[in-house]
């Protein structure tokens, strides 16, 4: 709490602490400086008047050296300039100097209300990149879009084949948005048939059909205020179609057997792993729906497309399947890694999650090995290479990517030997030995095994 009028900071100051807040005082901007040199703050009220003019350049200095803080000012009612001067700096919010420490105090509840939920969003959005990013350049811009449309109203189109994250991703742009607090409601377009989708969709009234022995509410009034996510949306049926355009025209639904239409107020977040400009040319989708749906589209990547980003995604999943199943998997050996490496991963992260599971549940210590990978993997059963080959050109061996694995690892590390036998999980003597025999070994010194 920085404040000017002694008398009033001290009122404040009790009503703050009366909350159950920790405080440190100052009354001057030198006391700010000292006060933020020693420890970090969630929330700062500062007065204006403090340091006259020079109380804007606080602001900004207080927001560079603490960009978490939330700071809330105090302004003398003939100087609103310098208020909304404050805000464009970075201030959270603006009161008069002359509000009652009752009104601050509420102010001061919602900076950390904000900061909880802003934390709690940081939180989400590194655990969203991790699980569906995996440091992969490709899915950045994925995610960038996610953060750019999310505080938006906009229909987002998700286009992706089956098991790339578009749900997860679908979760985000509402989880990202204003609408947070309120429902996030999925259904999977192609598991129901159009009657059945229908009813779930939009409700229906008693006696509209056989078996409607009740009046039911839909998924679009279950979300009334949140999001829906409509996946697979490609499969939705001409008739259904029609009706889904009407609720993002009007905002209106009608159910099934009923003559009444009711207002909602729902974001529609589409996906589908259909070519829908084809579906649209062959007459199977609404081509008015399309440019309803289609305000933002992003297109997912398939994994195969970011096998880079194959590391990360492991360590994410090793870590998750290690505290479910009660291990302690740190690392995958060179050939597993060779064979993870060189699938193509049709069902991509959705499959690529299931083979960690199945890896950890067999591994019988703390590295996984080709035997504990499915037999498909192993065996090569229906196996699509990732590396970009040539159409004729033989599939490596086992022994070749593992030749390459080394290559590359050596040449990541400047030749460091102990740092790439540790990071393949192997011994310095093992490393060695697979150098002589892949002639890396040529051009470099044998290593001093007696001082390691």
């Amino acid at each position: 709490l920085a404040c000017k009028d002694m008398k009033y900071g001290t009122a404040l100051a009790e009503r703050l602490v009366s909350d159950g807040y920790e405080l440190d005082r100052c009354y001057d901007a030198q006391g700010v400086l000292r006060l933020t040199s020693r420890k970090p703050f969630d929330v700062m009220v500062l007065d204006i008047g403090l340091g006259d003019e020079g109380a804007l350049d606080l602001v900004t200095f207080v927001r560079r050296r603490m960009p978490g803080v939330q700071i809330i000012l105090l302004f003398d009612v003939n100087r609103i300039d310098q208020a909304v001067e404050g805000i464009r700096r970075g201030a959270f919010f603006y009161l008069p100097n002359t509000c009652p420490p009752d009104d601050v105090a509420l102010v001061v509840d919602k900076a950390v209300n904000h900061l909880s939920t802003q934390n709690t969003l940081n939180e989400y959005e590194q655990n969203l990149f991790e699980e569906t990013v995996g440091g992969s350049p490709a899915m950045r811009r994925v995610i960038e879009l996610i953060t750019k449309v999310a505080p938006t109203d906009s229909t987002v189109l998700l286009l992706g084949e089956s098991g790339t994250g578009k749900e997860i991703l679908a979760h985000a742009v509402h989880r990202l948005s204003p609408r947070r607090d309120m429902p996030f409601i999925a259904i999977n377009c192609a598991a129901l048939t159009e009657t059945i989708l229908e009813s779930e969709m939009f409700g229906h009234v008693k006696g509209a059909f056989t078996g409607a022995d009740a009046d039911k509410r839909g998924l679009f009034e279950e979300a009334d205020g949140g999001s829906i996510f409509l996946d697979e949306i490609g499969d939705m049926s001409p008739i259904t179609q029609a009706k889904l355009l009407r609720v993002l025209q009007n905002g209106e639904i009608r159910p099934v057997g009923s003559s009444v239409t009711k207002r909602v107020d729902v974001r529609v977040i589409a996906a589908t792993n259909r070519d829908l400009v084809e579906a649209v040319q062959a007459n199977k989708f609404r081509e008015d729906l399309y440019f309803r749906l289609n305000v933002i589209q992003i297109r997912i990547p398939p994994l195969r497309e970011r096998i880079d980003a194959l590391p990360a995604l492991l360590d994410h999943f090793l870590k998750r399947f290690n505290a479910k199943f009660n291990k302690d998997v740190q690392e995958v050996d060179p050939q597993a890694q060779a064979l993870l490496q060189t699938y193509a991963y049709p069902g991509n992260v959705r499959e690529l999650e299931s083979i960690v599971a199945h890896a950890v549940i067999m591994s019988d210590g703390h590295t996984i090995r080709p035997w504990d990978l499915p037999d498909y993997l192993r065996q090569g059963t229906g196996m699509r290479l990732a590396l970009p080959y040539h159409a004729g050109k033989s599939i490596p061996s086992i022994e070749q990517m593992e030749e390459q694995l080394i290559r590359s690892a050596l040449e990541q590390l400047d030749g460091n030997q102990t740092e790439t036998a540790r990071k393949l999980g192997i011994s310095r003597s093992t490393l060695w030995r697979k150098m002589r025999q892949y002639g890396i070994a040529d051009t470099m010194p044998e290593p001093d095994y007696t001082n390691r």
